[in-house]
C-alpha cells in the first residue's frame, strides 16, 4: 500500500515538473511599454489579445539597399539602436550582438537590425565601415539610417526601444537605450534584453532557438 502510493506520488511529481518546464518554454508577448508579460494558451486567441506588432518602415542599409518591413516577413528579428560615434554602451551592445549572430549565423530565418539614432552622421558609408571593423560578416545583420523622427517614432512607439519612459517622448529627445528587442515571425515582441550584459545573450539565444520550434 505504502509502495502504490509512493508511485503516485511520485508520478503527480513528475507531472508537475514536466508541465513547469513545458510552461517554461513558452515565451510571453508584450502588448505595451510597460513590458507587462502576457501567456497566450490558445493560438487562436493571439490576434485578439496581442494587438500590437512592429509598424511599416523603410530605411537605408551599410550597402546602401532599401530594408523593410518585408525583409523581416515571416522572419524572426533583432532590433538595437545605436550610434557609430557612441563611446559608452555601444561597443559593448555591438560586441554582445555578434556573440548572436555567430552562434546563429546559419539561420536563415533570423535577422539582426540596427538602427542608428544619429543618422545625419551615420549614412550608409559610414555604416559599412563600422560592420567592417567590428568584423561583422553575417549578411542579415543591417545596420539602418534614415530620417531621424521615422527611426525615433519606431524606436519608441513600436519596439517601446525606451520602455514606459520613452514611449511619450518627442522625436526631439535623444533616444539611447541598451535594449535589445526579439520580434517573432508575426512581428509582436517577444523578448527584451540588455545588451550591455553578455550573460543575457545565452538567454537570448535559447528564446530565439524556443520561438523557432513555434507553429
Amino acid at each position: 500500500m505504502y509502495r502504490i502510493a509512493f508511485l503516485l506520488l511520485s508520478s503527480l511529481l513528475l507531472f508537475s515538473c514536466t508541465q513547469k518546464n513545458t510552461d517554461a518554454m513558452v515565451l510571453p508577448y508584450y502588448n505595451e511599454p510597460s513590458f507587462t508579460p502576457i501567456f497566450v494558451k490558445n493560438n487562436t486567441d493571439i490576434k485578439t489579445e496581442i494587438t500590437h506588432t512592429i509598424g511599416a518602415f523603410s530605411f537605408l542599409d551599410q550597402d546602401s539597399v532599401w530594408v523593410n518591413q518585408k525583409f523581416v516577413e515571416d522572419k524572426i528579428h533583432i532590433a538595437n539602436f545605436i550610434f557609430t560615434s557612441c563611446g559608452s554602451i555601444c561597443p559593448a551592445m555591438t560586441r554582445n550582438m555578434k556573440i548572436v549572430s555567430d552562434s546563429l549565423m546559419n539561420l536563415k530565418d533570423l535577422v539582426f537590425l540596427s538602427y542608428s539614432v544619429t543618422p545625419w552622421i551615420d549614412k550608409p558609408d559610414v555604416l559599412k565601415k563600422y560592420k567592417q571593423v567590428n568584423e561583422i560578416t553575417n549578411t542579415n545583420w543591417h545596420f539602418l539610417t534614415g530620417a531621424k523622427g521615422d527611426i525615433y517614432q519606431l524606436a519608441r512607439q513600436s519596439y517601446f526601444a525606451e520602455e514606459d519612459i520613452g514611449y511619450s517622448k518627442d522625436s526631439t529627445e535623444f533616444l539611447h537605450t541598451e535594449h535589445f528587442i526579439l520580434v517573432d515571425k508575426t512581428q509582436r515582441i517577444r523578448g527584451i534584453y540588455n545588451g550591455t550584459l553578455t550573460l543575457e545573450m545565452q538567454q537570448l539565444i535559447d528564446d530565439i532557438k524556443t520561438l523557432k520550434k513555434e507553429k
